[in-house]
Order: structure tokens, then sequence, then C-alpha cells
């Protein structure tokens, strides 16, 4: 399995639990810390941890590791650190204060049907 698959598993885990503005990021030659970040966000607390447990249960179901999740517990901002692809999972009021995409704006962007989800 490759990178490319794991992306696309943490993906759809994420839209199977109604992730909002899901928006997949290809870091390459711009982070040393993965090759893609996923972002989007839920609108209250359990769908937060709902779509981070989707991503873990899937990701690990496939045979892939997820090395860390942080925040799962408050459910603001959840991190999914898949290695090759880290998911940023926001709560609704979060994701507009951190904005996180402009702050990698320059980094090329997949949308849904190139990741075939």
């Amino acid at each position: 399995m490759n990178e490319k698959e794991l992306l696309q598993i943490a993906a759809k885990a994420a839209d199977d639990k109604r992730a909002e503005d899901m928006i997949v990021l290809d870091m390459k030659g711009i982070s040393l810390v993965s090759d893609y970040f996923i972002i989007c966000h839920g609108n209250s607390d359990k769908q937060v941890q709902a779509i981070a447990r989707e991503m873990k249960e899937k990701v690990e179901e496939a045979g892939f590791d997820v090395r860390k999740m942080e925040g799962f517990d408050e459910a603001r901002w959840v991190l999914v650190d898949m290695g090759d692809v880290v998911a940023h999972i926001f709560h609704k009021d979060d994701r507009s204060y951190y904005k996180l995409e402009r702050l990698w704006g320059d980094a090329p962007s997949l949308t849904a049907q190139e990741l075939n989800i």
C-alpha cells in the first residue's frame, strides 16, 4: 500500500462521517512533516470525534499505522498523524480562527474527484 491509498482511505472516512469543507493539500516540497494535509471540520464536538474515530479505525483496518492522535477529548482541533498524511479535524468555530488553508495557501489542493471519493 502507498500514501495515495492511505490518503483515499482517510479522506473517505472523513467524508463518510459528513466532514464539511474538506480540503486536501499536497505538501510535497513544502512541508517536511508529511506529504498531504487533510483539513476539514465538524459542526459539534461529537461530530469532530466521530470523524477522527472513523478515520483512525478505517486506516488501521487497511493496515496503516496511526502514529498519534491529539486533541480528541477536547474535540476542537483533532490532529491525526498517519505519517505521510496528517489530518486536521476542526470544530467549525476553531477552523475559521486558525485558517490553516491560508497559512499553506501555496500548496496545491486535490479534489474529491481526484481522490475517488
